[in-house]
This record gives C-alpha cells, structure tokens and sequence, in this order.
C-alpha cells in the first residue's frame, strides 16, 4: 500500500506539472485560457474552471497510468495464471484468486511478484477489472503462509474497497486548490519584478508553487491513506480470518524490530512502508498508521 500511494502521488505531480507547463506555455504565447486581463486583474471565475479542469485531469490520468506505472517502475513479473513459471507463483497467484472470489470481485487482478528484499505488497489499478496486486520477493522469502495470505487479504481489500477511485476523487479536490492558488501566488509575486520579466518570473514561480503545494496537499491525502489502511485491515480479517491478519501484522512488526536491533532503521523497505517514523512532521506524510495502532485496532474487533 505504501508503494501505491508513493507512486500515485509521484505520478499525480508529474502529470500535473507537465499540465500546467504545457498550458502556461499557450497561454503566455496567445490568448487562449487566459485567467488575467490586459490590466493584469484575475479572473477568479475563471480561473476555479481552469483549476478544476486540469485538477480532475491531473487525477484521473495518474489513476489510468498507475497499474502500467506500477509494473514498469518496481520491474513487476505479472504471473501468467495458465502457465505459472514455479510452485512459488502458482501459490501466490492461487491466494490472490481464492480471496478476489470471497471478496465477491467479478474478475481476478493481474497478480505480479517484483524481486526486492523488502518485505512489502501493494495494491493498484484505475478499476477493480484493471486492477493489479504484487508482493516482493523478500516477503515471499521472509514470511511463513499464513502471513503471506493475511496481507494478500489486506491488498485483495483495498481493491474491493474501491479506495484507488476514492483517492483519485480526493486528489482531483486537492489538485484544484493547488492549481488555483499557485497561479494567484505566483501572479503575486511576479508583479514584484520589472514587467518585461513578469512572463518569466510569473512562469517559474507556477511550478515552483505547484509542486510545494502539491508536497503539501499529498498530508490530506496520506491522512486518508492512514484512515483506509483500518478498513483495509478489517477487510483482510473478513477475508483470510482475523487471526491470519493479525499475525501477518505481528510478523511485520517482528521484521521491523529486528530491522532497527540490527541499525538498519533507513532501510527502503521501511520507508515504504511509512512504519518507522518518529517524527511528528515526517508522520504526516505517512501513508500508514504505527503498527501497534493497526494490531490493537484489529485486535478490538
């Protein structure tokens, strides 16, 4: 799940810069979208259309790339489920299959293993049918079956939650308050400037504006991300049983304790995986909420 907000945000910040240079480039250059007058006054009608325009835009396309970012960025193996190469993925592809059904989805996600030593799995796709589900290598390595199945549940549960549409919505929200107040920002600060630069000024300070925004704006989606990971884990006990989920929740905090006795606390696994955190700012930008909090809430149930 980590993996999955990083690279929808990554991919959301990207899509939306490369937007916005793009339209500040035609918009500079003629007279089509323009937000500001010849006297240089905003038009804030305007201005909220464009936002919500490219905002949305910015989201949704983020959410149709992110499976196809997902596989080429973690070099992800997807798992053919009529020739599976070794008892390995048929296992893998067999636990995925199995609980798609009890989570009553139509169509099994494409299921893909990636080699790394982390000890991780991530849910992502723009739909339950384009849907993809892929566990690490070092999971597969590291934990025993009946951990590997509870956070496979907890992946299968993100999916059949919907939570990839719902967070594509809250960012397309978030989208259109950082274009909106970028472009007055920066509109601000270039009148600062002598006005044969303006356009120059003005055309930096958007990006620059956007994606500090953007950094932002990502603490209202990771406070969503932490508040879905409880559903999920929910989802992952009514799927796999509560003491399958339980346990794949244990074995990750036993491979995090060991992680940090062994002074390997910035492992890339870790970071990932936002569970290490002992910074208030840093536990912001968390896209998961502390262990023991997900263990206790499960456990409460």
């Amino acid at each position: 799940m980590g993996k999955r907000i990083l690279l929808f945000l990554l991919t959301n910040i990207l899509v939306m810069t490369t937007i916005v240079i793009a339209w500040s480039l035609i918009t500079t250059f003629t007279d089509i979208g323009a937000i500001q007058n010849a006297e240089g006054q905003i038009s804030y009608g305007a201005l909220m259309i464009f936002s919500i325009l490219v905002g949305f835009a910015g989201a949704f396309i983020s959410l149709a790339m992110s499976r196809w970012m997902a596989k080429m960025m973690m070099k992800v193996k997807v798992i053919d489920p009529n020739r599976p190469a070794n008892a390995q993925e048929r296992m893998v592809y067999e636990k995925v299959e199995r609980l798609s059904r009890t989570a009553g989805l139509v169509h099994t996600p494409q299921v893909g293993i990636y080699q790394s030593a982390e000890v991780n799995a991530f849910a992502t796709g723009p739909t339950k049918k384009r849907s993809l589900v892929a566990v690490s290598s070092g999971l597969l390595q590291t934990m025993d079956d009946d951990a590997i199945e509870g956070i496979i549940a907890h992946e299968v549960a993100h999916v059949a939650n919907g939570d990839m549409v719902t967070m594509t919505l809250l960012q397309g929200i978030v989208n259109t308050f950082v274009v909106f107040f970028s472009r007055i920002a920066a509109i601000i600060v270039s009148r600062f400037v002598r006005s044969e630069i303006q356009w120059i000024v003005q055309f930096a300070a958007i990006i620059v504006f956007q994606i500090l925004f953007s950094i932002l704006g990502s603490i209202v989606v990771s406070a969503y991300s932490r508040h879905r990971e409880y559903h999920a884990d929910k989802g992952g006990a009514d799927l796999a049983g509560r003491d399958k989920m339980a346990h794949a929740l244990r074995s990750l905090k036993m491979y995090v304790d060991r992680a940090k006795v062994d002074d390997r606390t910035d492992d890339s696994a870790i970071q990932t995986m936002k569970i290490n955190g002992k910074s208030s700012m840093m536990t912001l930008f968390s896209s998961h909420p502390p262990l023991e909090d997900r263990i206790e809430k499960l456990e409460q149930r």
